[in-house]
Parts: C-alpha cells; sequence; structure tokens
C-alpha cells in the first residue's frame, strides 16, 4: 500500500484553507522560524479517503478477528451495549455536584449505584467503588484503602505478599503504596507454595494479593485456607479480578475470605478493551473497609432518590466524576441482558473453550501443568525450541495467518510460554480453525523452522528486532 506521501503531486488539493482573520502579532525571532514550509503531502481528497480507508481496514479487533490473549480476556462487545452507552453521551453524572444538579441526572446516578449493587452481588463483597479507570487503577485504589484500614488501626505494616503467578500489576501497586514485596514461588502442582506461604507470613504483611484464577489457568483450591491464615496474622485480602470471567456465578470471592477486589470491566462485563482504554475497575470491599473507600459517593436517599455524599475517612478522590460513565453503561447493560443464570453461563462456556482448546493442543505443545485449567490455558514452546524455534516465531507466524498471537513469555515460570484464552464468545468452528494453525506451526517447526523465523511476510512491516529496538532508542525530532 502506498503512503500518503508517496501520493502526493504538486499542487494537488482536496480543501481550500480560508485566510486567516487573526491579527498580526509581533513577528517571530528568526531563529524560531520555519526555514522551508511544512511538508504535508499535496494530495485530493479522495486519495485521502482513500489513504485512511485502507488504513483502517489493516486494523486488527475482536470485531474483524480471533482475538486469543490470554490473561486479557478480549472478548466480543455485544452492539446493544453501545447503544445504551451512547444513550446517555449528553448526561453526565457529573452534574450532580453542581447547585441542584442532582435532579438533573437521577437516571445516571440511578445507574452508578445500580452497577455498584450488582458488582457487590456477584463478587460478596458490602460495597462498591466505581470510580477507578482501569484494573491497575482499582489495584492500587485498593491497596490504598488497605493501608488506609492499617493506619488507622494504628498499625505500621510494611509487606505485602504475592504470588510469583500474580499479574505484574500487583507488586507493582503495592510497591507505589509503600510496601515491600514478598514473593511466593509457585509449588509443582502450579499454585502459591503453600508452606513458603505459612512461612513468609507475619504480623508486619498488610495484604496478600492474589489473581485467582492465577495466570497459569488455574484455581487454587487453598484459597479460603490462604485468607483464614492471612486474617490469624491481622493482614487482609486482595483479590485481582481480572480473570473473574472464569467464575462468574460460582464462586464469589467475598464468600471465601477476600475483603478487597477489582473488578476489570473492560475484561469480564463485555465493554471495549484496547487502545489504552476506555477501562474501568471497580473495587469492592467488605463492611470494615467502607468508611475508607474514595469519596465521593453515590447514596440512595430515604426517599427513593439518588445523590452525592462525602466520607471523611475514605481516601479521597482517584478519578474524576465517578469513573468512566460510559463503560459503566455498558457493562450495566451487559449484567442486567444476561441475569444471573447468563452470567452462569458465560463462565461455564469459556472454561469449557478453554479446556478444549487445552485437550486439542497438548499433543504437539509442552504443558506444563497437565491439569483441568479454567478460562486459558498456558503452553510451552520448549518442544519447538529443539529445532531452534522460539515462541515468539510462532506468534509472527499466526500474524499471516490472519490470527493475533496469544500472550507469550507470560507468565515468567513458564519457560516459551504462550497463554491462550478463547472466551466464551467464540465458537467451536473458529476455535477449530485456531488450532489447525497452531498444529501447522508445530509441524512446520519440524520441517521447515527458517519460515517461521521470517514471518510475518504478508504485513506492510515484516520481522523486527524488538530488542534491538527496545536498547537502542532513537529518536526523531526533524
Amino acid at each position: 500500500m502506498q503512503l500518503i506521501y508517496e501520493k502526493s503531486v504538486p499542487g494537488r488539493s482536496g480543501v481550500r484553507i480560508p485566510l486567516s482573520d487573526v491579527p498580526k502579532a509581533a513577528p517571530l525571532p528568526e531563529g524560531l522560524r520555519r526555514g522551508q514550509p511544512a511538508a504535508f503531502p499535496e494530495v485530493s481528497e479522495l486519495d485521502l479517503v482513500r489513504h485512511y480507508t485502507n488504513l483502517s481496514r489493516r486494523n486488527f479487533s475482536v470485531d474483524t478477528n480471533f482475538y486469543p490473549l490470554g490473561s486479557c480476556t478480549m472478548k466480543y462487545n455485544a452492539k446493544i451495549m453501545e447503544n445504551v452507552g451512547a444513550l446517555f453521551a449528553g448526561c453526565h453524572p457529573m452534574l450532580a455536584l453542581i447547585p441542584g444538579g442532582e435532579q438533573l441526572v437521577q437516571g445516571p446516578l440511578s445507574l452508578v449505584h445500580g452497577l455498584e449493587q450488582q458488582l457487590a452481588e456477584i463478587t460478596g463483597m458490602d460495597e462498591v467503588t466505581t470510580q477507578p479507570l482501569a484494573g491497575a487503577h482499582g489495584e492500587m485504589t485498593g491497596i490504598m484503602v488497605i493501608a488506609a484500614y492499617h493506619k488507622a488501626r494504628g498499625e505500621n505494616r510494611k509487606y505485602v505478599i504475592v504470588p510469583d503467578s500474580s499479574h505484574g500489576t500487583n507488586p507493582a501497586s503495592a510497591a507505589m503504596a509503600g510496601y515491600e514485596i514478598i514473593t511466593i514461588p509457585t509449588a509443582p502442582y502450579g499454585d502459591m507454595d503453600l508452606d513458603a506461604y505459612r512461612a513468609a507470613m507475619n504480623g508486619e504483611v498488610a495484604a496478600v494479593m492474589m489473581t485467582c484464577p492465577n495466570t497459569l489457568g488455574l484455581f487454587n483450591p487453598h484459597v479460603a485456607e490462604i485468607c483464614a491464615i492471612a486474617h490469624e496474622a491481622g493482614a487482609l485480602t486482595y483479590y485481582d479480578g481480572a480473570n473473574l470471567n472464569a467464575i462468574l456465578g460460582k464462586v464469589r470471592p467475598g464468600d471465601v475470605g477476600f475483603d478487597v477486589i477489582h473488578v476489570n470491566l473492560h475484561k469480564t462485563f463485555g465493554t471495549p478493551h484496547g487502545g489504552g482504554g476506555p477501562g474501568s475497575g471497580p473495587v469492592g470491599v467488605k463492611k470494615g473497609l467502607i468508611p475508607y473507600l474514595p469519596t465521593p459517593r453515590v447514596v440512595k436517599k430515604a426517599d427513593g432518590s439518588f445523590g452525592v455524599e462525602a466520607h471523611p475517612e475514605g481516601i479521597g478522590r482517584v478519578s474524576d466524576f465517578f469513573g468512566n460513565f460510559g463503560i459503566m453503561a455498558r457493562a450495566f447493560a451487559y449484567i442486567t441482558l444476561l441475569g444471573g443464570e447468563g452470567l452462569v453461563e458465560v463462565s461455564g462456556q469459556a472454561v469449557l473453550n478453554a479446556n478444549y482448546m487445552m485437550a486439542r493442543l497438548k499433543g504437539e505443545y509442552e504443558l506444563p501443568f497437565d491439569t483441568t485449567c479454567m478460562h486459558e490455558c498456558v503452553f510451552s514452546a520448549s518442544r519447538q525450541l529443539k529445532e531452534g524455534v522460539h515462541a515468539i516465531d510462532i506468534a509472527k507466524y499466526l500474524i499471516d495467518r490472519g490470527y493475533h498471537p496469544p500472550t507469550v513469555y507470560f507468565p515468567l515460570n513458564v519457560k516459551e510460554a504462550i497463554m491462550i484464552e478463547p472466551t466464551e464468545t467464540e465458537s467451536k468452528q473458529t476455535m477449530d480453525g485456531f488450532i489447525e494453525v497452531m498444529l501447522e506451526a508445530a509441524r512446520m517447526a519440524r520441517t521447515n523452522p527458517e519460515a517461521l523465523h521470517e514471518a510475518p511476510v504478508t504485513t506492510p512491516v515484516g520481522r523486527l528486532d524488538e530488542t534491538r529496538a527496545a536498547r537502542a532508542q532513537q529518536v526523531c525530532c526533524e
């Protein structure tokens, strides 16, 4: 495809720019003036439209192709939720903060309050705040609430325990909140080493942060015991809800002992994910932590109307407004449309799809933990590595075949990791097509490994040296 500058023809234009009506100011100093006119391409409107239309056809999204990105649930976003989000485009809950504004936004305030109640019921928590704008932002908010709780009790705790199979943002969030990290290794059975965890627990531990199911796609059967050990030492337990899609309607984290949870609306509840946003990471807490939630909060008054209240003990505002309201509207529609039975079906189908994928591929790819998985399965390309083929080679080959690569090299405790999450929205036919390409890649690793090293060959830009690009960065200032 030609670049827009390559289509440029001197004198051609698709727009007429009106003369400036801004009065001339003092002349710019000579050193700040351009030496020559800006090098804009000279093209017709038709050239420009075709250029950007063709660029858009190269975009990859869940709406165009299968997106099996493990650890980040990239499910299809039903268009009915987009329509619901658009309904509120001209009415924002922020109006509630101006004098007399509450009456103008009773609908949006009702939706925020209703979503908080839905999420509290789904997760087994007592109260929820919708302010955090992403999962990592929710983690930071949750750990700040935990810190405020311990401070109010006069306790100076300095450690947070994190399994090595958790998401990398867990230790990062805890460290940003001022805590030191104790990392617990994974046992041979794929879960946090329980003996190492018991040995690490002490009276200076503020919290235990767990991703459950973990990044190996496994649900820890000892999770209730893990929470009890923490509580006995006065520590709190934090549930990273990024993988909540696996247990909707099956397990409520609050019922097994967790005190704090963040929920990724842009993963579990059918709202857009990717491109830097928009995200949403509501945080739920048990009763004893409610006073420390961010403020202001949406409350239901005695007369049935909705208003806004501040709480003096809260950690303050962590975002503008009440969070990403358009995303909240979509998630509210998703939960309301599916209902309790629908949410149970979501998790059941997601787990079934992942186990089908695992069963079909484990003959060709190494399976580090050969047991029933939850919503995602983790393979290793260690067999292919014997032929000189890495996980990244397989990922690049998938691009040529029209599939977005799964997550590779994560989790870090699996060599040449390939993490696949099909989600519940994909059909058996779609999964079978992906499986055949994965099996094809495994065969090519034995018969023609060089072809995998050269992939991708169908994209505008071929194989990049990503390591060199990261280490030898150059900034263009022209």
